[in-house]
């Protein structure tokens, strides 16, 4: 008997994700995603993120097929044997990051993120940032555009484009990349223990204001900003056996 028999079915609102799921729920069938063993998201790896947010605090697994574009987070699509394909998944646990920033009415917001935690300048003027890992500044001032902080689930999103470290999935590290720094001109980042906290501090904040980004969730005029891995929240993604993350990761440091 199937470890998933009851599946729940969402997909992106492209014509191709939506004729995939109607093929699917007619074939599988579609349970309530409170009832169900497993969703199976269609679409791109934005979906597949938005479907991770949208039931990260339900511990139930997460099989993706890619009727997106790039489907780096995702498996091959095919409309046969599910089922099968679901029993045999490998299945990679996550931990998101969580984003604690104050802005400068001293109001306090929090988010989660899967992929990274972005600060990015919001005018023309440079960032001024200091950095403090578990209480300790590590850098006084870094004029840059911006600074994130990647999982290793992230570390070839954002954190690769900015010329970031690639992560092994289960690697205990945390990426910490400046987005266009000026000065320290040659400073490239560091490597960080994932039970790290970061703190970044936004210097002359009225004259260089900084927005704070989760993901997709943005905060702006942030004057400080808090980043810790949020380890008691485990998201489960499925891949096929060959293809799972840890291997996609790999692949990305060899150019295929």
């Amino acid at each position: 008997m199937p470890r998933f028999r009851n599946i729940a079915f969402v997909a992106s609102e492209t014509k191709e994700a939506e004729a995939a799921r109607h093929e699917l729920v007619a074939r599988y069938g579609d349970a309530p995603p409170e009832r169900a063993d497993v969703i199976v998201a269609l679409g791109g790896d934005g979906l597949m993120l938005q479907t991770m947010h949208r039931y990260l605090n339900n511990r139930i697994p997460i099989y993706g097929m890619n009727r997106g574009s790039v489907g780096f987070l995702l498996n091959d699509y095919r409309d046969d044997q599910l089922l099968e394909r679901l029993d045999t998944a490998e299945i990679t646990v996550i931990h998101p990051l969580r984003m604690t920033a104050y802005d400068r009415q001293h109001a306090e917001h929090r988010a989660l993120a899967i992929n990274e935690v972005s600060l990015f300048r919001q005018i023309y003027q440079a960032a001024k940032l200091k950095i403090s890992v578990d209480g300790t500044v590590r850098l006084d001032e870094l004029i840059c555009d911006g600074l994130l902080v990647s999982t290793p689930a992230g570390s070839t999103a954002y954190n690769l484009s900015a010329h970031g470290p690639i992560l092994p999935i289960n690697a205990p590290l945390l990426a910490l990349t400046p987005i266009s720094p000026f000065r320290p001109r040659r400073w490239r980042g560091a490597l960080l223990p994932n039970e790290a906290t970061v703190v970044i501090e936004v210097l002359e904040p009225e004259k260089r204001p900084v927005s704070a980004v989760a993901d997709n969730t943005e905060f702006r005029d942030v004057v400080t900003v808090k980043v810790k891995e949020e380890s008691g929240v485990d998201i489960l993604m499925m891949f096929d056996p060959g293809h799972t993350l840890a291997e996609r990761i790999i692949s990305e440091q060899f150019g295929y």
